[in-house]
């Protein structure tokens, strides 16, 4: 889950285990380096999402937004081709290209880095020390990254501990 001051408040978190992330994502043939490559492309973007906000932010005036009331919709308006890109998070992306492999869709730029936690009960300090013991190992002997990498098609960065 991601962490914030108001849930903060009522549990603790561990240290972070993925890099959950808002993205853009593209096919393999089209090369994306920078937001200046979306001018004239188009992309899908679920209406409202934290997505949609950045992209109006740092998208070329000729970038042609498509904007879809829900991600299903969104998705598939992407799968179609009914545009060329696809704005979303990580956990859409990799369930998307999981199931259309003939897409041959990969990860092009980030909008927004949102890492994952896990949540544990209050005071439950023995839990949460264990659980970070765990996480701690998985990420030092690479595990955690080998599954961001196969899930989420990206590496998992420099994670707040």
């Amino acid at each position: 889950m991601g962490k914030n001051p108001e849930r903060e408040k009522v549990i603790d978190f561990t240290v972070a285990y993925a890099p959950f992330f808002q993205a853009v994502f593209g096919p393999k043939a089209l090369t994306i380096k920078s937001f200046d490559d979306l001018a004239g492309k188009s992309i899908a973007v679920t209406r409202g999402t934290i997505q949609d906000d950045v992209l109006q932010k740092v998208a070329p005036p000729t970038l042609k937004i498509q904007r879809f009331e829900d991600d299903a919709t969104t998705v598939a308006a992407f799968i179609s081709q009914q545009t060329q890109l696809l704005a979303t998070g990580a956990a859409v992306a990799a369930a998307a290209v999981q199931k259309n492999p003939q897409v041959q869709a990969e990860y092009k730029l980030l909008l927004k880095d949102s890492p994952n936690f896990i949540g544990v009960r209050k005071g439950e300090t023995a839990l949460l020390t264990k659980v970070n013991e765990i996480l701690r190992a998985a990420k030092a002997d690479g595990t955690l990254e080998q599954y961001s990498q196969k899930w989420l098609g990206r590496g998992t960065g420099v994670l707040p501990d």
